[in-house]
Order: structure tokens, then sequence, then C-alpha cells
């Protein structure tokens, strides 16, 4: 990938590349980002869930993917992806368009983002290892067997991008909008549980009844 243009500019022009029939695995997509950073290889997986449109197998796949990459951050090690996820087979008719369509998000969050800002939350090795507990959080979250339920991969998918354009750019803001989507996650997602639990309840009842 080059490094001239925006980060929303260079992801579009990955995306671009990507086919737009067949079939599509993350190894293709690893191969088109060649030797860039973890980071833009998180933000370009995390794309396709910033619009409330599931696709069967992806959650699992680039979750695990970007699940990876936080434990190679927190870890200092090299990225490994085991063969099976990299070969796993994803409809690239679906897929590429909703990568494009995410990249409003990045260019959204570009527009908004200040290097720098609030460098406190992103500086040190102490809010480096929350960060990246944070993130794999976030990666756990979007890997939940909530797919069919809207906004339950856009929440956590949220998150992710601001941690990783605020881990680019420095941006303690960012960094504590992922935070906050984080939260709304597990809220969201304990609202889900809860009230699934009850309806449960309520059935059995009715049955015992």
């Amino acid at each position: 990938m080059e490094a001239e243009g925006s980060l929303g500019e260079q992801l579009a022009a990955i995306v671009a590349r990507l086919p737009e029939d067949g079939t599509l695995t993350l190894s293709d997509l690893l191969a088109q980002l060649g030797d860039e950073g973890l980071l833009v290889v998180a933000l370009l997986l995390t794309l396709v869930f910033l619009i409330p449109v599931s696709i069967p197998g992806v959650s699992t796949v680039f979750g695990a993917a970007i699940l990876l990459i936080g434990v190679s951050r927190l870890s200092g090690r090299p990225l490994w992806v085991p063969a099976r996820l990299a070969g796993k087979a994803l409809p690239a008719s679906r897929l590429r368009p909703g990568l494009l369509a995410g990249l409003v998000w990045v260019r959204r969050l570009e527009r908004v983002s200040r290097p720098y800002r609030l460098r406190g939350l992103v500086e040190g090795r102490l809010q480096g290892i929350v960060n990246d507990l944070a993130f794999i959080l976030a990666a756990l979250l979007l890997m939940a067997p909530f797919g069919f339920v809207p906004f339950s991969n856009t929440l956590p998918a949220l998150a992710l991008l601001f941690y990783a354009v605020g881990f680019i750019q420095r941006d303690g803001g960012a960094v504590l909008l992922g935070h906050l989507a984080n939260l709304c996650t597990l809220v969201y997602f304990s609202a889900l549980i809860g009230g699934g639990g009850l309806a449960v309840r309520e059935l059995l009842q009715r049955f015992a009844g």
C-alpha cells in the first residue's frame, strides 16, 4: 500500500483492487496489505461491520484475525494466523461493497481525529496494556453469536475503528470513544441476554402452568 494520501484514501485503494465476484479469503486481504502495520490490517477488517448488514461467517473470521492482532500487540510478538482461518472462503460479491460502505466511517473519523490529543490516554506502558486489552475485548465482542441482531456487530466494530485510528494517530480522544463504544456494547449485549433469559423463563412458566 502506498504511503501517499489519507488513511481513508489508502484503504479505498486497497478495497478497489479486491475482486468483485467469487470468493475472498483473509490471506487475500493480507496479501494486498503486504508488510503494512497491524493496525491498518485491523482497520480494513473492521470496515465491513460498520453497516448494519450481516454477512455469514465474516464476524468469526475477521473477529478472530483482529483478536490475534490485539494479542500480537499485547505480547509484542509477530502476527500469526492459522492456515484454516486464513483460507476461509467468503463471498466477495457481498464483502467488497460492505468494505467500501464502511470507509465512510473512516473518513468521518479522519475529519475529527487530532494527533496527540489527550496523549495521556495513549502514552505509557500501563496505558498501552489497558488499551490493548480493551482492543482484544472489542474483538471478542465482535465474535459474539449475536450476528442476527441489528447493530450487534456495528457497536464493537466502531470500538475497534476508534481504537485503531486512535493508536495510529496517538489520539487519546479517539481511544476514549473506543472505550465508550465498548461500554455501550456490553450494556447492549447484557440487555439482549437479560431479555432473552426473561423470555425463556416466561415461556417455561407458561408450559409448566
